[in-house]
């Protein structure tokens, strides 16, 4: 770990050290750090997350439908709240300050559960914790992203998305510990999830570097501050310069895919209620469900991301979401086999390792540096209110139809979407650049590299 070099721009991108022939290049301490914070912070955040519809439910009386529609809520505001961190962190070009901001604002929020003991006062906690989850997004993704080069964008989201995994698989089972040997169960998960939290913001401050990319140690023999020119001061980016990022084809063709695939994504909630219907699995093992998808996800997620950047994101992408599909059917039509249980959670780890980091790195790869923040977060955002869009429409589905109707329907739409997602990402060879052709905005003039999403 190392303190950023900042005599660097902010946004700027150095070439990775030379490790010499045959050897591919490590990630990025940048990377590292950012794992190592989201690591902590899903310990904290999961274990509050593992404890809270029995504190709401048995604690506090509030129906399971309450729950679900205050669970809905707030995670459309994160949604919605990342647009807002996207284009703040591109403004003023320190993405690890708005970060920074997220990751405390959801630090604060848990000792203050100690002292909220209703509905309200819980309700607006959430919701703050909410938005520094939304805040923190996209310009973690942004860091991220600019700190490796386009043909390792995969393995970088991968490795951070298989730390942030062993932070969710150790969360609940902090939890679950904890509520065995303290008196007051729901009290001390809140007090040892503040302090955990309290932690993942001191690493970031201390390790994540303030630049946008990870610049390596300073020279020994670095040239005097006078005889260095000054860096041009960078235009601001304005709302005119993200809304223009549509304009980019592949970044269009990334958040229509986004949607449409997102809209026919069962929630993780919905697909353990159904695994459970379908092979009566006991009320007491129904909490490591779960575990069983964040395993398979945190053992696949490098792989996966160094795959996709050998063989193409599309690739991968659409792979990962055949895995889904194929889930879907064993849902549907398999028989009772005693590992069906094992095939369903394996095939869902394995579609989130196919899908979750391999999207923003094919965002990463498109979308120009002074608006990476910006572009990771229209893409995700648009995918976040598709699949709460799901979880609604999939919830009424079954209430009218049950389940097994309603979980045809998700399989057929998710085929139909896939089908679409293959076409509209195909290759697209460049189109040579003519002098008559119009000029783009200055934010935009990075290409468009349409090799693969």
């Amino acid at each position: 770990m190392y303190l950023a070099d900042r005599s660097a721009p902010s946004g700027a991108k150095t070439a990775p050290p030379d490790r010499g022939p045959g050897r591919a290049p490590a990630v990025t301490s940048t990377v590292l750090a950012l794992g190592t914070v989201s690591l902590i912070t899903d310990v904290s955040s999961e274990m509050v997350t593992a404890v809270l519809p029995l504190y709401l439910i048995a604690g506090l009386g509030l129906s399971p439908l309450g729950f679900g529609a205050l669970d809905g809520l707030y995670n459309g505001v994160s949604a919605l709240v990342q647009l807002t961190g996207g284009h703040l962190a591109d403004r003023v070009r320190n993405h690890k300050l708005v970060a920074g901001i997220g990751y405390g604002l959801s630090a604060l929020c848990k000792p203050l559960l100690l002292l909220a003991h209703s509905l309200g006062p819980i309700s607006v906690i959430l919701a703050l914790e909410r938005t520094g989850k939304g805040l923190r997004t996209a310009p973690r993704d942004a860091l991220i992203s600019l700190s490796a080069p386009d043909e390792l964008q995969g393995r970088a989201f991968g490795v951070h998305r298989a730390m942030d995994t062993t932070g969710a698989l150790l969360g609940p089972l902090a939890a679950f510990l904890i509520l065995g040997i303290a008196a007051d169960g729901y009290d001390a998960v809140f007090g040892v999830s503040a302090c955990v939290a309290v932690l993942g913001v001191v690493v970031l401050m201390l390790f994540v570097p303030s630049g946008a990319g990870d610049t390596g140690p300073r020279p020994a023999a670095a040239a005097p501050p006078a005889a260095r020119p000054a860096p041009a001061r960078p235009n601001p980016v304005r709302l005119r310069d993200a809304a223009a990022l549509l304009r980019l084809p592949r970044l269009r063709a990334l958040g229509l895919c986004a949607v449409l695939l997102g809209l026919t994504t069962v929630s993780d909630a919905f697909v353990y209620l159904l695994l459970q219907r379908r092979t009566g699995i006991d009320d007491q093992w129904f909490p490591l469900l779960p575990l069983g998808t964040a395993a398979v996800f945190l053992l696949l997620a490098v792989p996966a991301g160094a795959l996709a950047d050998r063989i193409g994101r599309r690739t991968v992408f659409l792979t990962g979401h055949a895995l889904l599909l194929a889930a879907y059917g064993l849902l549907l039509w398999a028989p009772d086999w005693p590992a069906l249980p094992y095939l369903v959670l394996a095939l869902h780890g394995m579609f989130y390792a196919a899908t979750d980091g391999v999207l923003p790195a094919a965002v990463g790869a498109t979308v120009p540096e002074s608006l990476r923040a910006t572009g990771l977060a229209l893409v995700g955002t648009g995918q976040a209110l598709a699949r709460f869009a799901c979880s609604l429409a999939f919830g009424g589905a079954w209430t009218l139809w049950g389940t097994g109707p309603a979980l045809a329907a998700a399989a057929a739409g998710l085929l139909c979407c896939a089908a679409v997602a293959g076409y509209v990402l195909r290759p697209v060879p460049p189109v040579p650049a003519t002098p008559a052709a119009p000029t783009a905005p200055a934010a935009l003039t990075a290409p468009d590299p349409a090799r693969r999403p």
